[in-house]
Order: C-alpha cells, then sequence, then structure tokens
C-alpha cells in the first residue's frame, strides 16, 4: 500500500511539471492569439475589397486586394497637414516631458534636497484629486493658450506616475557615494547630472519617450477642445474628421439612391481599417528600436521601494 502511494506520488510529480508547462503555453497562446489577431484582421481587412469583407471571406488573407482605402487617404491634403502637426506636437511635448521628468525625478530622489516630502506629496495629491474638464479648459483659456500649440503640449507635459518612476529609477541607479565622489573631483550638480547621471540612465531615458511618444501621438481629445483652427489639427483628429463625414455624407444619401448608399457603406469601412492602420504605422515602426530598454527600464524604476 506504501509502495503504491510512493509510486503515485512519483508519477504525479513528474507529470506536474510538463502539465503545467503545457497549460502555460495553451493559456499565453491563446491570449497571443487574441490580441494578434484583430490587429491582423485590420490589416488585411484594409488591402481587401469591402465586399470581401462583408461577407466574411477575409479570415486569414486579403480577398481582393485593393488599395483604394489607402489611395483615399493619403490623396486628402489634410491628413498630410495632421501628420505634420502630429510630428511637431509629439516631438516638442516628448522633448518637454522627458526633461521635465528626468531633472525632477533626480532632484526628488536627492535626500538632502529641502522640502523633498512636501513636493511628493504635492505631486501625488494630483493623482487622487482631478479638476475636471471645465477647470482644465478655464485654465488653458486664461493662461491665454487655446488654438495654439502649447495648449497640445504643455497641459500634460508631467504624468505623475513617470515622475515617481524615474524617481526610484535614480534612487536605485545613482548612489550618493558617486556624487560624494564626483564633487571631490570638483563636478558641480550640473555637471554630474549631465556627464554621469544621464549616460547611466538610457534604459529610463529611452522607456520616458517611448511613453510620451505613444501618448502624445495618439491624442486627440484635447485637441477637440482646445483647438478651433483645423489646419492646426493632429492626425488623429483628422482621420476622425474624415471618418465622421464620410459617414454624414452617407446618411444624406440614403433617401435617394440606396445602391450609392451602401457602396458608400463599404468604402467608408476600407477607409476605417485603412486610417488605423495609416495612424498606427509610426508607432509600430518605432517600437522595435527601443523595446530592448521597454523591459529593462520598467522593471528597475518600478520593482524596488
Amino acid at each position: 500500500m506504501e509502495q503504491r502511494h510512493t509510486t503515485l506520488r512519483s508519477f504525479r510529480r513528474k507529470l506536474s511539471d510538463p502539465l503545467f508547462n503545457a497549460v502555460t503555453v495553451l493559456v499565453l497562446g491563446g491570449a497571443l492569439v487574441a490580441i494578434i489577431y484583430p490587429l491582423y484582421f485590420i490589416l488585411i481587412a484594409s488591402v481587401s475589397e469591402p465586399d470581401q469583407v462583408y461577407e466574411g471571406n477575409v479570415w486569414l488573407a486579403p480577398a481582393g486586394f485593393t488599395l483604394d482605402g489607402y489611395e483615399r487617404i493619403v490623396s486628402d491634403p489634410a491628413v498630410w497637414r495632421g501628420l505634420m502637426n502630429s510630428l511637431l506636437y509629439t516631438g516638442l511635448a516628448v522633448t518637454i516631458s522627458v526633461c521635465l521628468v528626468l531633472t525632477a525625478g533626480y532632484a526628488l530622489s536627492r535626500r538632502d534636497m529641502p522640502g523633498r516630502s512636501m513636493f511628493m506629496l504635492l505631486f501625488l495629491a494630483t493623482m487622487f484629486y482631478d479638476g475636471g474638464m471645465i477647470p482644465r479648459y478655464l485654465v488653458v483659456r486664461d493662461l491665454g493658450m487655446l488654438d495654439s500649440i502649447w495648449a497640445m503640449v504643455l497641459p500634460n507635459a508631467v504624468a505623475v506616475w513617470n515622475l515617481i518612476i524615474a524617481r526610484v529609477y535614480f534612487e536605485s541607479n545613482i548612489p550618493g557615494s558617486l556624487r560624494e565622489a564626483a564633487h571631490m573631483d570638483g563636478a558641480s550638480d550640473l555637471r554630474f547630472f549631465f556627464r554621469i547621471v544621464l549616460p547611466m540612465s538610457k534604459p529610463l531615458i529611452a522607456v520616458m519617450i517611448m511613453i510620451h511618444m505613444v501618448w502624445n501621438w495618439n491624442a486627440f481629445f484635447d485637441a477637440l477642445i482646445f483647438l478651433t483652427d483645423d489646419s492646426k489639427y493632429p492626425l488623429q483628429l483628422v482621420l476622425r474628421n474624415i471618418l465622421v463625414q464620410n459617414e454624414v455624407s452617407t446618411t444624406g444619401n440614403l433617401v435617394g439612391d440606396l445602391a450609392s448608399y451602401a457602396e458608400q457603406q463599404k468604402v467608408a469601412e476600407l477607409i476605417k481599417y485603412g486610417m488605423i492602420v495609416f495612424a498606427s504605422l509610426p508607432m509600430l515602426l518605432l517600437f522595435p528600436f527601443l523595446q530592448k530598454y521597454f523591459t529593462k527600464g520598467m522593471l528597475i524604476g518600478a520593482v524596488k521601494n
């Protein structure tokens, strides 16, 4: 009897690891397919005939290859104007945000900073108490930033969560003894920050650039609230307006010509898929170059303390 129980335990022990690995692979594989396939479907649907998409013939490969949706998108001058605006807003916002987060994070990581706890408390308070959209609009208006590039850049310049990550990263990776040694060699605080701290913080800088770039590239709500001149619209808002206008024109033709309505509805769907790919492509091309820093920077700044 005892030998039977021992054999059974040994069998369960041998089976547990392969079974756990199989279940893990199955669950992660299912999650991966659930994430990847919708993106892949959007890509192949954007280059497929709308009729084929409507009939459900597009599953694994494009059906009836066409670039009509992309031709309609890139032929609109507003798209290129929106693209240039997005590049300008994103570049300026990332530069300002990363500079503020790094300098403020490093200052808060210094235990000899006067009022360090009070400043950190004030930053944390903004994470729990938000004035809301109307006070935010009134502040931007009273500062004279409405319908200007600064309305797209300054209100979201500092994210407190990113500031905390930067502070913890500096506390974990920049020892106080290193600063003391640099001071003994005659380095000032600014020289120590630019010549030693920043070169040692490349993973953190890459992560901050990536986070703020994706955030600002996809932002459209601030433009919807603060901008009235359509020549200053970012790409996301331009693409949204193109789709909305297409749907409105479709509705206007609904009573008069049902065939034309159906055709325009298909074109609208084709443009919608193309717009998603067109707006996401710059970030998808950039991500592989920063991905190697992403995990390292996030974990180093988030795990300790």
